[in-house]
């Protein structure tokens, strides 16, 4: 059972790292930041459309990165439309402490969307090679950086 998961988690990798979604620049961003990971040379730039309320409208990114870099950030576009800047910042900490932390308790998670998280913990294995956790969290530094209006975040 856990061979066939790790071959679905890998699968669902693969495909956002092929075939990313919202790859593109977002004309109508509101914030923006650029991200980048000299360890392995991943480099983005992550951008949101916040409406007034500070719901993010549309989430995209562009850049260039390794396959876990870049389906991190594919599935992370994917996950914040909708959400509040407050609900993205408690995704951000909960995904990073799922990627560092051996006993992350998704029941930690509550006040976070419990479908996002449980998307998000096919990339929670970069936590066994701890220099893959830099590719799998720079987007979602990226995005804190954006939000909080810096321009620049390096994992380093």
């Amino acid at each position: 059972m856990f061979d066939d998961l790790r071959e679905l988690y890998q699968e669902v990798i693969l495909d956002h790292g092929r075939n990313p979604r919202n790859f593109r620049h977002a004309n109508n961003a509101t914030c923006s930041a650029h991200g980048n990971n000299p360890l392995c040379g991943d480099m983005l730039v992550v951008y949101l459309c916040l409406d007034d309320d500070g719901v993010i409208e549309d989430a995209a990114f562009q850049g260039q990165g390794c396959a876990i870099s870049v389906a991190s950030a594919s599935m992370m576009t994917e996950i914040l439309k909708g959400k509040t800047k407050a609900e993205a910042e408690r995704l951000f900490s909960a995904f990073h402490k799922m990627c560092t932390s051996g006993d992350f308790d998704i029941a930690a998670a509550a006040e976070c969307d419990a479908d996002a998280v449980e998307r998000l913990q096919m990339l929670s294995g970069v936590r066994e090679f701890p220099v893959r956790v830099k590719c799998a969290t720079l987007a979602w530094h990226t995005m804190d950086a954006a939000v909080k209006g810096q321009q620049d975040v390096s994992t380093e």
